[in-house]
């Protein structure tokens, strides 16, 4: 019997206030443990929570972002469950009236555009976190220590509807909903500070059926890849388990990023296991519908909106575009950059080869990087005059990068700049044949296409400075 996956997706976003959901303190990463908490966060006796109004603004705007109806009115309820993180001993969230409800968003994967849908977006406040000892994670840690800082962070919970179909569909989704976040400046989306994490629902069931079969929820995942690595090993569990009779228990796994596999954690709860009722402390909140257009005029230009723009206004590949709108501050490098030349493709081509290989591999943003739109438009600029060739150029970037220098600095001290010095080349072009006889034999014989290889040597000879149009033109000459 053949299965179809089903993955539904759960995202909790930091939003991107300076004071947490329902008291004042800072919300500040990597201060030190237990530094930013008090009594309202902490759950002392006698304290009382005052609704954080921007937290409620930026959360509306995502949902209006995502295509949801933002509901008239929405109620925080007290979800209670006993675990080290949670000082109140219950998570004040929203639950069968939240904030918003029936969106999408589009999703491209493969060359395809795919509408994933968005059951519900709501407001709750973050728990504390545990820090293991003796171990990187939960699983083989021998004690625990509780930092409370993150407590009480206003956290947004995206719940896709279950039209995810695969594990590289979901890491897709993923990526894309943590580029609208940064896009509209809700949430920085960085998953290795937690600001941005996922749960996933994933079940198989056979093809044809409408039923959904038992589910897993998998946890852990801090990565794009991690989303993907833990569905891929989890749908393979499922599939071997189902093919062999067995059944799938319904359970929340652990994915363990060192061995690519999971492990079960605990049974699964039902929302009933919550105890879930309305938190007596907080009246309803019912956003105006003035309020809610304020907040959709500031929304400005969203990813889609402005890879098309790209393609039309710029003449740029689907493929460049996408890979310069995939994060805003690549997107927001180009067109000041833009602003300085009016060379897009140049401009593209040089972001999204050698400048992005360089923050890959030094595992760098664009922001944290020793480059500005100004010094990446003065090394195209010293290609088209001519100072320094398009080979050459790959060299001074990473000599830009690595000290910061300007390109006319580089090149000065690097002496990089290019051979256009005709006699100079002449030369350098006789010797070259002169040393490679059988090959000259070839090209007196028809053979043109050793015209280059004799422009290799050339180049090689020059160590890359020679201007190659110029090098093709004289060896076309010198070869007769």
């Amino acid at each position: 019997m053949k299965y179809e996956t089903i993955i539904g997706l759960e995202i909790h976003a930091q939003l991107a206030t300076e004071s947490k959901m329902f008291c004042g303190c800072s919300t500040k990463f990597g201060a030190e443990p237990n530094s930013n908490i008090c009594p309202v966060c902490t759950g002392q006796p006698g304290t009382l929570p005052v609704v954080n109004k921007k937290a409620f603004e930026l959360a509306i705007k995502t949902a209006i972002a995502l295509n949801c109806k933002i509901e008239p009115q929405s109620i925080f309820a007290r979800k209670n469950y006993f675990y080290p993180d949670l000082p109140k001993d219950y998570q004040v969230s929203q639950y069968e009236l939240p904030l918003a409800t029936g969106g999408y968003i589009n999703v491209e994967v493969d060359g395809e555009v795919k509408k994933i849908g968005i059951t519900r977006v709501h407001l709750e406040e973050d728990a504390g976190k545990l820090v293991h000892q003796g171990a990187a994670q939960i699983m083989g840690a021998d004690s625990s220590l509780v930092d409370y800082n993150r407590t009480g962070t206003p956290l947004m919970e995206i719940v896709s509807e279950p039209d995810i179909r695969s594990p590289k569909e979901a890491a897709a989704y993923m990526q894309t909903m943590a580029n609208l976040l940064q896009y509209i400046a809700v949430s920085d989306a960085k998953l290795e500070e937690g600001s941005l994490r996922c749960d996933a629902n994933i079940s198989l069931r056979p093809i044809g059926q409408k039923e959904f079969g038992t589910k897993s929820e998998l946890k852990n995942m801090n990565s794009f890849k991690a989303v993907e690595k833990a569905l891929i090993y989890e749908v393979k569990r499922h599939n071997e388990v189902v093919s062999e009779g067995g059944k799938i228990v319904q359970d929340t796994r652990f994915y363990d990023e060192k061995t690519d596999t999971t492990k079960g954690m605990r049974t699964k709860e039902f929302a009933h296991d919550y105890r879930y009722f309305p938190e007596p402390d907080l009246v309803p909140v019912e956003p105006s519908q003035e309020w809610v257009e304020e907040i959709r005029q500031s929304l400005g230009e969203l990813p889609a909106n402005r890879k098309a723009r790209f393609i039309k206004d710029f003449g740029l590949t689907t493929d460049d575009a996408g890979l310069l709108v995939s994060n805003k501050a690549v997107a927001d490098f180009f067109e000041e950059a833009l602003k300085l030349l009016n060379n897009p493709k140049a401009i593209a081509n040089w972001i999204n080869g050698e400048l992005t290989a360089y923050l890959n591999e030094h595992n760098l943003t664009i922001t944290q990087a020793n480059i500005s739109p100004a010094k990446l438009v003065e090394l195209i600029q010293a290609i088209d005059q001519g100072t320094i060739s398009g080979k050459i150029a790959k060299t001074v970037l990473v000599k830009v990068l690595e000290t910061g220098k300007s390109v006319k600095e580089v090149v000065a001290e690097s002496g990089l700049t290019q051979m256009s010095d005709e006699g100079e080349l002449v030369k350098i072009i006789r010797d070259v044949i002169k040393n490679n006889p059988k090959q000259l034999e070839q090209y007196k014989g028809g053979k043109t296409t050793v015209l280059a290889f004799f422009v290799g040597q050339t180049m090689k000879a020059t160590k890359g400075r020679a201007n190659p149009g110029m090098v093709n033109k004289l060896l076309k000459q010198e070869l007769g």
